[in-house]
């Protein structure tokens, strides 16, 4: 199977001028690629979140890759059951060791059932 770039949806800052506006603060949950590979394409302030939206357990991989001393840690199999939600973040997207040169992160979930999402906060945040 084909990877799937998954496309970051920028959350809105505090002061942005349609934060009253409906549905500006939804996202949309993303269909994995079972058993194939699904990328990320970081900036360093990405949050990834998962989803498992069958009716049994599926499981999260995030590849890691050799970071400056050849460590790697991969999350490998996360479980997830039925309706369970996993947020993934606080460091993973801008620390050595997750992204590829091409600064891409690897996930790869065991159904369909499990979607993704990726939030990125606004340019200029953390202040």
């Amino acid at each position: 199977m084909t990877a799937t770039a998954i496309t970051p949806q920028t959350i809105l800052g505090p002061f942005a001028s349609t934060n009253g506006d409906a549905g500006v603060h939804d996202f949309t949950w993303a269909d994995s690629t079972a058993a194939a590979t699904d990328t990320l394409l970081c900036n360093g302030n990405d949050v990834l979140m998962a989803y498992n939206s069958g009716s049994v357990a599926g499981t999260v991989t995030i590849t890691s890759v050799a970071d400056e001393k050849n460590r790697l840690d991969t999350i490998t199999a996360y479980s997830m059951a039925a309706g369970d939600y996993a947020v993934f973040g606080v460091g993973l997207t801008n620390s050595k060791g997750w992204m590829d040169s091409a600064k891409k992160i690897t996930v790869t979930t065991s159904a369909v059932e499990v979607k993704v999402a990726v939030l990125r906060l606004p340019a200029g945040y953390p202040s």
